[in-house]
């Protein structure tokens, strides 16, 4: 459910604005409320967890430059309702700032998680990646979110003709590779907190491998951004373009590995998983 309003609760906000804002709640402390736009088939969807997290370290008041890696373990399922967040800037040095970084619910650990700011500097730049090329968002199919997770119908998606994601026919596939676009709906300009979230937006591969719905759970994640601040204001809300694969399954557990690009093909942030799956 969505929280209450208080006197630090804003107003007409974006959806996604209203599930990470956090309340002052002392020194390096601060209060949420999980949204139920965001909701998943157990607690809020994963993005929206580590966007959180993210985000008591941008809105700090010593937060230094833009963040430049952020990883979050889940260490429980966080249940509707409050949470406390807790970010602590461990050291900062020169051009770069590490944080410490724990959600809380009950006194109980659900969440903990690292991250780095820096700022960034000009220097020689390359990219040894090339995005896919797909048809404009325009020209695919609005995935339909019917009869999926409440968070689901929170995303725009748009995927690769004939890359049905979620066919659940028990056809094992060669691979579990998707390309499409992908944006807030109702559509919101990009900034480090939903791109956080967005890189959590690729279903659970060994699904889409499989072709059959069974028990998961991320473990960790953790995302590069490989773009400042105005990179993503240039983005503004347009959709961003996600690839996902996976490298190996093996006994229980499988890496997730996605790009997020712009639209006009610049690698915004890589990110990669751990998820548990049972048979």
């Amino acid at each position: 459910m969505t929280a209450p309003a208080d006197s630090h609760s804003p107003t007409a906000l974006h959806p996604f604005d209203e599930s990470v804002h956090l309340s002052p709640a002392g020194e390096h402390r601060w209060l949420g409320h999980t949204h139920a736009a965001y909701a998943n088939m157990v607690g809020p969807f994963g993005g929206t967890t580590a966007a959180v997290l993210l985000q008591a370290a941008l809105q700090h008041p010593q937060r230094l430059g833009d963040p430049v890696a952020h990883t979050v373990n889940y260490a429980a399922p966080v249940a509707d309702g409050a949470f406390e967040v807790k970010a602590v800037p461990m050291r900062t040095n020169r051009s770069t700032q590490h944080w410490n970084l724990l959600m809380t619910q009950n006194g109980d650990v659900v969440a903990s998680g690292s991250a780095v700011f820096a700022l960034r500097r000009p220097t020689w730049a390359e990219a040894e990646v090339t995005p896919p090329e797909l048809p404009s968002p325009d020209a695919i199919e609005r995935f339909s979110s019917e009869g999926r997770p409440p968070w689901v119908r929170s995303y725009d998606m748009r995927f690769r003709p004939g890359q049905s994601p979620m066919t659940f026919d028990g056809v094992e596939q060669g691979d579990s590779v998707t390309e499409g676009w992908v944006r807030d709906e109702p559509p919101r300009p990009l900034d480090f907190a939903s791109l956080t979230a967005i890189c959590d937006s690729f279903f659970p591969r060994v699904m889409i491998r499989r072709r059959r719905y069974g028990p998961i759970g991320t473990i960790t994640m953790s995302n590069c951004f490989h773009a400042d601040a105005a990179a993503l204001a240039e983005q503004g809300s347009a959709h961003v373009l996600g690839v996902a694969r996976v490298l190996r399954y093996h006994a229980g557990f499988f890496d997730q590995r996605a790009e997020v690009w712009s639209a006009r093909g610049q690698l915004l942030a890589s990110s990669q998983q751990l998820v548990y799956f049972k048979d």
